[in-house]
Protein backbone atom coordinates (compact mmCIF):
# COMPACT_ATOMS: atom_id res chain seq x y z
CA UNK A 1 0.00 0.00 0.00
CA UNK A 2 0.99 3.18 -0.99
CA UNK A 3 1.45 5.96 1.95
CA UNK A 4 1.97 9.70 1.55
CA UNK A 5 2.97 10.67 5.08
CA UNK A 6 4.03 6.81 6.72
CA UNK A 7 7.31 4.99 5.11
CA UNK A 8 7.25 0.85 5.72
CA UNK A 9 10.36 -0.99 5.47
CA UNK A 10 10.32 -4.86 5.68
CA UNK A 11 14.01 -6.28 6.85
CA UNK A 12 13.04 -10.03 7.17
CA UNK A 13 10.53 -10.88 9.17
CA UNK A 14 10.97 -7.06 10.84
CA UNK A 15 8.94 -3.98 9.80
CA UNK A 16 10.18 -0.62 10.23
CA UNK A 17 7.50 2.20 10.16
CA UNK A 18 8.38 5.73 10.29
CA UNK A 19 6.25 8.53 10.82
CA UNK A 20 6.92 10.88 7.14
CA UNK A 21 6.39 14.34 7.75
CA UNK A 22 9.93 15.93 9.29
CA UNK A 23 8.68 19.20 7.92
CA UNK A 24 6.36 18.91 10.29
CA UNK A 25 8.39 17.59 13.16
CA UNK A 26 6.01 14.37 12.49
CA UNK A 27 2.84 15.79 14.28
CA UNK A 28 0.08 13.34 13.76
CA UNK A 29 -2.84 15.56 11.46
CA UNK A 30 -5.47 12.94 10.61
CA UNK A 31 -4.20 11.65 7.20
CA UNK A 32 -1.24 10.36 9.07
CA UNK A 33 -3.07 8.80 11.66
CA UNK A 34 -5.17 6.87 8.96
CA UNK A 35 -2.09 5.80 7.53
CA UNK A 36 -0.60 4.94 10.60
CA UNK A 37 -3.69 2.58 11.29
CA UNK A 38 -3.50 0.81 7.73
CA UNK A 39 -0.24 0.20 8.26
CA UNK A 40 -0.42 -1.74 10.94
CA UNK A 41 -3.34 -3.50 9.56
CA UNK A 42 -0.89 -4.31 6.54
CA UNK A 43 1.65 -5.39 9.15
CA UNK A 44 -0.99 -7.97 10.81
CA UNK A 45 -2.02 -9.02 7.86
CA UNK A 46 1.78 -9.59 6.62
CA UNK A 47 2.41 -13.44 8.32
CA UNK A 48 6.05 -12.99 7.25
CA UNK A 49 6.19 -10.03 9.69
CA UNK A 50 6.98 -10.88 13.15
CA UNK A 51 8.17 -7.63 15.06
CA UNK A 52 7.83 -3.81 14.34
CA UNK A 53 10.01 -0.76 14.97
CA UNK A 54 8.22 1.90 14.90
CA UNK A 55 10.46 5.48 14.47
CA UNK A 56 10.08 8.79 13.09
CA UNK A 57 11.70 10.08 9.71
CA UNK A 58 14.61 12.84 10.28
CA UNK A 59 16.66 13.60 13.61
CA UNK A 60 14.95 15.99 15.53
CA UNK A 61 11.39 14.37 16.28
CA UNK A 62 9.61 10.46 16.74
CA UNK A 63 6.34 12.49 16.79
CA UNK A 64 6.22 15.93 18.26
CA UNK A 65 2.51 15.63 19.38
CA UNK A 66 -0.82 16.31 17.54
CA UNK A 67 -1.22 18.60 14.42
CA UNK A 68 -2.11 21.66 16.51
CA UNK A 69 -2.61 23.90 12.69
CA UNK A 70 -5.59 21.13 12.04
CA UNK A 71 -6.42 20.67 16.08
CA UNK A 72 -6.83 24.37 16.48
CA UNK A 73 -10.42 25.67 14.96
CA UNK A 74 -12.11 22.06 15.40
CA UNK A 75 -16.09 22.00 16.81
CA UNK A 76 -16.11 19.72 19.71
CA UNK A 77 -17.61 17.18 17.35
CA UNK A 78 -14.78 17.31 14.68
CA UNK A 79 -12.18 17.40 18.23
CA UNK A 80 -14.24 13.89 19.26
CA UNK A 81 -13.56 12.44 16.06
CA UNK A 82 -10.35 13.35 15.91
CA UNK A 83 -9.35 11.70 19.46
CA UNK A 84 -11.73 8.61 18.29
CA UNK A 85 -9.03 8.24 15.13
CA UNK A 86 -6.16 8.75 17.18
CA UNK A 87 -7.30 6.00 20.13
CA UNK A 88 -8.59 3.55 17.27
CA UNK A 89 -4.60 3.58 15.85
CA UNK A 90 -2.78 3.41 18.68
CA UNK A 91 -5.52 0.22 20.36
CA UNK A 92 -4.13 -1.63 17.14
CA UNK A 93 -0.36 -0.96 17.77
CA UNK A 94 -1.53 -2.17 21.56
CA UNK A 95 -3.41 -5.17 20.13
CA UNK A 96 -1.14 -5.87 17.20
CA UNK A 97 -0.16 -9.74 17.08
CA UNK A 98 3.44 -8.63 16.98
CA UNK A 99 5.33 -6.48 19.61
CA UNK A 100 6.04 -2.84 18.30
CA UNK A 101 9.50 -0.89 19.44
CA UNK A 102 9.47 2.25 19.56
CA UNK A 103 12.50 4.01 18.63
CA UNK A 104 12.42 7.46 19.98
CA UNK A 105 14.71 10.18 18.62
CA UNK A 106 14.00 13.53 19.19
CA UNK A 107 10.69 14.83 20.36
CA UNK A 108 7.91 12.33 21.56
CA UNK A 109 5.34 15.01 22.97
CA UNK A 110 1.64 14.83 23.17
CA UNK A 111 0.38 12.20 20.90
CA UNK A 112 4.16 10.92 20.07
CA UNK A 113 4.33 10.27 24.21
CA UNK A 114 0.67 8.25 23.82
CA UNK A 115 1.93 6.60 20.71
CA UNK A 116 4.88 5.34 22.44
CA UNK A 117 2.78 4.44 25.30
CA UNK A 118 0.65 2.03 23.00
CA UNK A 119 4.32 0.15 21.72
CA UNK A 120 5.54 -2.77 23.93
CA UNK A 121 9.47 -1.47 23.99
CA UNK A 122 10.10 2.05 24.14
CA UNK A 123 14.01 2.83 23.10
CA UNK A 124 15.25 6.49 23.49
CA UNK A 125 17.82 8.31 22.08
CA UNK A 126 19.89 10.65 24.80
CA UNK A 127 18.49 13.58 22.71
CA UNK A 128 14.71 12.51 23.10
CA UNK A 129 12.35 14.94 24.96
CA UNK A 130 9.27 13.11 26.47
CA UNK A 131 5.79 14.59 28.11
CA UNK A 132 2.16 15.72 27.48
CA UNK A 133 2.30 19.21 27.29
CA UNK A 134 -1.42 19.92 25.92
CA UNK A 135 -1.92 21.39 29.58
CA UNK A 136 -0.33 24.51 28.27
CA UNK A 137 -2.83 24.60 25.06
CA UNK A 138 -5.89 24.60 27.57
CA UNK A 139 -6.80 21.28 26.91
CA UNK A 140 -5.97 18.01 28.47
CA UNK A 141 -4.11 14.30 26.07
CA UNK A 142 -7.13 12.84 23.87
CA UNK A 143 -4.92 10.06 22.44
CA UNK A 144 -5.21 7.81 25.83
CA UNK A 145 -2.61 10.07 27.99
CA UNK A 146 -4.40 10.33 30.94
CA UNK A 147 -5.16 6.75 31.05
CA UNK A 148 -1.67 4.62 29.89
CA UNK A 149 0.76 7.23 31.37
CA UNK A 150 -0.42 6.51 34.95
CA UNK A 151 -0.28 2.91 34.18
CA UNK A 152 3.20 3.44 33.34
CA UNK A 153 4.95 5.50 35.94
CA UNK A 154 1.91 5.42 38.65
CA UNK A 155 -0.45 7.90 39.54
CA UNK A 156 0.98 10.42 41.36
CA UNK A 157 3.85 10.69 38.97
CA UNK A 158 1.49 10.80 36.28
CA UNK A 159 -0.47 13.44 37.83
CA UNK A 160 2.48 15.65 38.26
CA UNK A 161 3.28 15.60 34.19
CA UNK A 162 -0.24 15.61 33.23
CA UNK A 163 -1.00 18.60 35.61
CA UNK A 164 2.75 20.77 34.75
CA UNK A 165 3.12 20.09 31.26
CA UNK A 166 6.42 20.15 31.96
CA UNK A 167 8.57 17.66 29.19
CA UNK A 168 11.50 15.23 30.64
CA UNK A 169 14.64 14.22 28.91
CA UNK A 170 15.83 10.45 27.91
CA UNK A 171 17.48 10.00 31.42
CA UNK A 172 14.27 10.94 33.43
CA UNK A 173 11.92 8.86 31.34
CA UNK A 174 14.41 5.84 32.17
CA UNK A 175 14.23 6.37 35.67
CA UNK A 176 10.29 6.77 35.86
CA UNK A 177 9.86 3.66 33.76
CA UNK A 178 8.46 5.14 30.53
CA UNK A 179 10.77 4.23 28.53
CA UNK A 180 13.34 0.56 28.61
CA UNK A 181 16.43 2.02 27.76
CA UNK A 182 18.70 5.06 26.88
CA UNK A 183 20.97 5.14 24.10
CA UNK A 184 23.09 6.77 22.16
CA UNK A 185 21.68 9.15 19.46
CA UNK A 186 23.54 6.62 16.20
CA UNK A 187 22.85 4.04 18.06
CA UNK A 188 19.01 3.73 18.63
CA UNK A 189 18.44 2.28 15.01
CA UNK A 190 21.25 -0.30 15.60
CA UNK A 191 19.81 -1.15 19.11
CA UNK A 192 15.94 -1.31 18.27
CA UNK A 193 16.82 -3.83 15.32
CA UNK A 194 18.81 -6.03 17.35
CA UNK A 195 16.42 -6.60 20.31
CA UNK A 196 13.95 -6.82 17.39
CA UNK A 197 15.91 -9.41 16.00
CA UNK A 198 16.01 -11.27 19.43
CA UNK A 199 12.50 -11.31 19.92
CA UNK A 200 12.42 -12.66 16.32
CA UNK A 201 14.20 -15.56 16.65
CA UNK A 202 11.55 -16.29 19.35
CA UNK A 203 7.99 -18.33 19.11
CA UNK A 204 5.99 -16.12 17.69
CA UNK A 205 2.87 -17.29 18.41
CA UNK A 206 3.95 -17.47 21.93
CA UNK A 207 5.19 -14.30 21.89
CA UNK A 208 1.64 -13.47 20.70
CA UNK A 209 -0.20 -15.20 23.91
CA UNK A 210 2.31 -13.03 26.51
CA UNK A 211 1.11 -9.35 24.57
CA UNK A 212 -2.28 -10.45 24.82
CA UNK A 213 -1.68 -12.05 28.63
CA UNK A 214 -0.05 -8.98 29.54
CA UNK A 215 -2.04 -6.45 28.30
CA UNK A 216 -5.16 -8.17 28.81
CA UNK A 217 -4.63 -9.58 32.65
CA UNK A 218 -3.10 -5.60 33.35
CA UNK A 219 -6.43 -4.67 34.82
CA UNK A 220 -8.14 -7.32 36.17
CA UNK A 221 -7.84 -9.46 39.12
CA UNK A 222 -5.05 -11.53 40.31
CA UNK A 223 -6.70 -14.99 40.69
CA UNK A 224 -8.71 -13.94 37.23
CA UNK A 225 -5.66 -13.10 35.51
CA UNK A 226 -3.50 -16.51 36.69
CA UNK A 227 -6.64 -18.62 35.61
CA UNK A 228 -6.20 -17.03 32.21
CA UNK A 229 -2.33 -17.73 32.10
CA UNK A 230 -2.98 -20.84 32.82
CA UNK A 231 -5.66 -21.46 29.89
CA UNK A 232 -2.90 -19.80 27.50
CA UNK A 233 -0.14 -21.68 28.64
CA UNK A 234 -1.87 -25.06 27.93
CA UNK A 235 -3.16 -23.76 25.09
CA UNK A 236 0.50 -23.60 23.87
CA UNK A 237 1.13 -27.65 24.01
CA UNK A 238 -0.71 -27.92 21.15
CA UNK A 239 1.63 -25.63 19.17
CA UNK A 240 4.43 -27.63 17.21
CA UNK A 241 7.04 -24.39 18.75
CA UNK A 242 6.07 -26.12 22.21
CA UNK A 243 7.42 -29.33 21.16
CA UNK A 244 10.25 -28.22 18.96
CA UNK A 245 11.85 -26.04 21.71
CA UNK A 246 11.91 -29.04 24.37
CA UNK A 247 12.82 -31.04 21.86
CA UNK A 248 15.87 -28.84 20.88
CA UNK A 249 16.88 -28.64 24.13
CA UNK A 250 16.82 -31.72 25.25
CA UNK A 251 18.67 -32.10 21.71
CA UNK A 252 20.86 -29.46 23.44
CA UNK A 253 20.68 -27.06 19.76
CA UNK A 254 18.83 -23.79 18.92
CA UNK A 255 15.24 -24.59 18.33
CA UNK A 256 13.61 -23.76 14.80
CA UNK A 257 10.42 -22.09 15.37
CA UNK A 258 7.92 -21.89 12.69
CA UNK A 259 5.10 -19.39 14.61
CA UNK A 260 2.59 -22.74 14.69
Amino acid sequence: MAFKNILIEKKGDIAIVKINRPQALNALNKETISELSKAVDEIDNDKKIKVAILTGEGDKAFIAGADIKQMSNMSPLEAKEFAELGHAALNKIENSRVPFIAAVNGYALGGGCETLMACDICIAAKSAKLGQPEINLGVHPGFGGTQRLPRHVGRMRAKELLFTGRNIDAEEAFKIGLVNMVVDDDKLMETAEKIAGKIASKSSVQIQFIKELVNKCADIDLNSANSMEISYFSTGFSTKDQKEGMKAFLEKRKPDFKGK
